[in-house]
């Protein structure tokens, strides 16, 4: 048994967890909540789908540099007052979009919060990986991202309802109120965990800290930025012109397409921990690292691909083309669960936060370019209504299967400790 396990805390650990996932729940309302509104606002506003695709984008300006800052301050500072912080920060800024009137000022509300959101999951996860050894990590952050998962649940039923009832404006209200009630939350009950001492005791002296150059030219880092990017392609598009697709490309009411994004969250969300705890699964059964992280989530990723070049045939019934969006979204969210584990075995505890803050901000990229790539396709495509959606549905699918590829042929974490003097001995032990 290793010193993390010895101090491994499960029920205060679990606490932590529940509390960071429902962080989450509340950080993508605040991200989803653009495109439930689309229709109304861009009927009220006059904005084209080009204009809207540029809102839906700007939550990605500055998203990467504030995850790299915040990433590089978890490395110092406690994660538990840098969450506090943002999250009081990001409930403040929803306020004046109860105001705003023009395509700009809504731009700078929604680059404001991309400044306050963007470290949050690498911090949180980071937060995370305190509480829970290496090979028990994958479950707590699947439960972590399935925070997010039920935030589009709960917007799916709550925003539409809002806006039929108040007016789309008053989702920002709610959600204000939200954020601040996790505040309290989180300053009653939140602490920081004690395992990276434990864990740093058990590792040379060489490895504490590495120069980031060899961190960041790894090929399993490298590989695994890629995934992440591809990973997050799939997400932004879903959050910023999925609902649109529903009710404009396919002709689904407003009610009826909150409802279908809340099955989206009912199947992709129990499918994410499932594969997640299939994962951890492997690890516990002396699979290595490679193939029960690095090819377990390549393959997901691919299979994520092509359901959604399938969802794009021609003459398939609607309900067909919902399952097979649904599906490639469980199967792309795999990459939040398992694609940090790979990167906490192989970084020092001490950079750790950094590495994944910088691979999340390479992945907010695709944050920024999905919904204005989409939406050019959309402004520009000819033939029937929904023919702009599928084509970002098909570019999505290949982006999708050529990261999974690479994934296969790049994501090695054994080789990866053996080069850079890192990782835990346990777990370079059961690695091949």
């Amino acid at each position: 048994m290793t010193a993390q396990d010895t101090l491994y805390r499960p029920k205060t650990a679990w606490t932590i967890a529940g509390l960071l996932a429902t962080m989450m729940l509340v950080n993508f309302l605040d991200k989803v909540v653009i495109g439930l509104v689309a229709v109304p606002m861009m009927r009220d506003l006059d904005l084209t789908p080009a204009e809207f695709g540029l809102i839906g984008g700007s939550l990605h300006w500055l998203f990467a540099m504030a995850a790299v800052a915040g990433g590089f301050l978890a490395n110092h500072k406690p994660t538990r007052t840098l969450l506090l912080i943002m999250a009081a920060f990001w409930s403040v800024i929803q306020l004046p979009m109860l105001l705003a009137t023009s395509v700009w000022a809504i731009i700078a509300c929604r680059v404001l919060l991309g400044i306050g959101e963007g470290p949050a999951s690498p911090i949180a996860t980071h937060a995370l990986y305190k509480w829970f050894p290496d090979n028990k990590r994958s479950l707590p952050v699947a439960l972590l991202h399935s925070g997010s998962s039920l935030g589009l649940l709960v917007a799916g039923l709550m925003i539409p309802w809002v806006t039929l009832h108040w007016g789309w404006r008053a989702n920002f209200a709610v959600l204000a109120v939200l954020g601040f009630v996790w505040c309290l939350a989180w300053l009653k009950f939140g602490e920081e965990g004690r395992l990276d001492q434990a864990r740093a005791s058990q590792l040379p002296t060489s490895s504490e800290r590495l120069p980031y150059r060899r961190l960041l030219s790894d090929r399993t880092v490298l590989s695994n930025y890629v995934c992440h990017f591809a990973a997050n392609w799939s997400l932004a598009l879903t959050l910023t012109w999925v609902p649109t697709y529903l009710e404009v490309g396919l002709g689904i009411d407003s009610l009826n397409t909150g409802r279908l994004f809340a099955l989206f969250v009912v199947v992709t969300t129990p499918l994410s921990l499932i594969m997640a705890w299939w994962s951890q699964d492997l690890m516990r059964r002396g699979f290595s690292s490679r193939l029960a992280r690095c090819v377990f989530v390549s393959i997901s990723l691919i299979i994520s691909g092509l359901l959604a070049f399938a969802q794009t045939m021609p003459d398939i019934p609607v309900a067909a083309r919902v399952t097979l969006m649904t599906l490639s979204g469980g199967f792309a969210l795999v990459m939040y669960s398992v694609g940090p584990a790979i990167l906490g075995e192989i970084t020092p505890a001490s950079q750790r936060g950094s590495i994944l803050a910088m691979g999340n901000g390479f992945a907010s990229i695709a944050g920024l370019s999905a919904p204005v790539v989409t939406g050019l396709l959309v402004q520009n495509a000819t033939g029937h209504v929904a023919s702009g959606y599928e084509q970002g549905f098909m570019v999505t699918g290949a982006i999708l299967i050529v990261s999974g590829l690479l994934g296969l042929l790049y994501m090695n974490p054994a080789r990866s400790q053996s080069t850079l003097g890192t990782g835990d001995s346990a777990a370079a032990a059961t690695a091949t």
